[in-house]
């Protein structure tokens, strides 16, 4: 079966973005594994709170990687 987790920043992404990486995925697998491989085929979108990540020793904000989330951007 094949599995693709993607770990993003809580409200980075839309509900309309979630689902395009979920179909863009799911597409990949069957191009590369072919079409018996759509039913099995899983797609996890893990949402990390602010600041629960980090790389190279570093806690990572948005603010420090200067990214805005999705619902605030629509807010303004």
């Amino acid at each position: 079966m094949p599995f693709a987790n993607f770990k993003m920043p809580q409200g980075v992404l839309n509900h309309a973005q979630k689902e395009e990486i979920i179909h863009r995925t799911t597409a990949l697998f069957v191009e590369y594994f072919g079409e018996g491989v759509r039913p099995f085929s899983m797609v996890l979108i893990d949402e990390v709170a602010d600041g629960g990540w980090g790389r190279a020793d570093e806690v990572l904000t948005m603010e420090k990687m200067g990214i805005g989330s999705a619902a605030h951007e629509a807010s303004d």
